[in-house]
């Protein structure tokens, strides 16, 4: 109905009743992003948990043997020396970097300690560390004085390290002394049914959660990782920082080694071969960015189990060869990297 006004002779249009026109309803076009955004996040945050979960129910299901006691505690016993690799390459990655000489650190420890055995558990026990804290060390003065990439120098130590490993010891185990029966008990004791390599990974994790988390060293080490150059720029120690870190996952390096020793009676040149690799994997499928300053020890662990439960149920399906294993470990691995980079494209473009 059209009503004709007196002002500049204008016409005022007015809708009849019955064409109201509605608002736009904002909130149910938001909806689907805003859901689709959260489980991304949740996704790139929860993903390998949410995983772990999924693995473990098929698990359950599909073995009979797989929720034994003596299962479970054997996958946790079998990963708990790749949980102190694991661990130390999380925190060298953290800070935007990568630690590839672990493997071989990994025998150099274990070779030390072994021929230290004679002289006793503490003997061999800081001679295999002081090896491993000795060539981070190195590692670290040399990314950060020589300014070298780290994947460099870190192959070139898995190279001269695993050379060094196989010269000395004329590519032969070298035992442990009997008499180290303390030495020993590190690979193959228990303390109240639970295997001590189980607990001594279980309280590396927490002191390496707890430091990231409560200490400055901690914020440092993001803070290497988000941006070296803005950090240095703050006034913090960056250089300090890494030649810490790269000795912390040379430290835990040789540990593994040690205990690996200890579960063996022997130290062998040829240990850990590889074992970088199933870090760096364990690291990533956990969810920490390789690009560093972002992710943590407690992804880690959960990286570490979820790729140990998944070896487990290949060898409880009893049909699968190893070659075949290793083809689908690298295309897991290759997916896992895709969504995370997927998941990560869109939440720096904010969709």
């Amino acid at each position: 109905m059209e009503h004709q006004g007196q002002t500049g002779g204008a016409t005022l249009s007015v809708p009849p009743a019955s064409m109201d026109v509605q608002p736009p309803v904002a909130g149910s076009a938001r909806a689907t992003p805003a859901l689709r955004a959260r489980a991304g996040s949740l996704l790139q945050r929860q993903g390998a948990m949410v995983a772990l979960i999924a693995v473990c129910v098929f698990g359950v299901i599909r073995y009979e043997a797989f929720a034994t006691p003596e299962n479970l505690m054997n996958v946790l016993r079998q990963n708990s020396m790749l949980g102190f690799v694991a661990l130390g390459m999380t925190m060298v990655i953290l800070t935007g970097g990568i630690d590839l000489s672990v493997g071989s650190v990994l025998a150099i420890g274990g070779i030390t300690a072994a021929a230290l055995s004679p002289y006793g558990t503490f003997a061999a026990l800081a001679g295999g560390l002081a090896a491993g804290a000795v060539i981070g060390v190195v590692n670290g003065v040399l990314v950060t004085r020589a300014r070298i990439q780290p994947f460099i120098v870190t192959l070139a130590m898995m190279i001269a390290a695993r050379g060094v490993a196989l010269g000395a010891t004329g590519e032969n185990s070298v035992r442990v002394d009997r008499t180290a029966e303390g030495f020993l008990w590190l690979g193959r004791g228990r303390v109240a049914g639970v295997p001590v390599p189980v607990l001594l990974a279980a309280l590396a994790f927490l002191i390496g959660w707890t430091v990231l988390r409560y200490t400055r060293y901690g914020r440092y080490v993001y803070a290497a990782g988000d941006h070296q150059d803005a950090a240095r720029l703050l006034g913090l120690k960056i250089d300090r920082v890494l030649i810490t870190t790269y000795a912390v996952s040379g430290v835990l390096a040789a540990l593994a080694g040690i205990v690996l020793a200890g579960r063996l009676g022997a130290g062998q040149p040829v240990a850990g071969a590889g074992w970088e690799l199933d870090a760096i994997a364990a690291v990533v499928v956990g969810g920490t960015l390789l690009s560093g300053g972002q992710g943590g020890v407690g992804a880690t662990l959960v990286g570490v189990l979820l790729l140990g439960v998944i070896f487990n149920l290949f060898n409880l399906e009893g049909t699968i060869t190893p070659w075949w294993q290793g083809v689908m470990r690298g295309v897991f691995l290759l997916g896992v990297v895709v969504v995370q980079s997927r998941l990560q494209r869109r939440s720096g473009n904010g969709h």
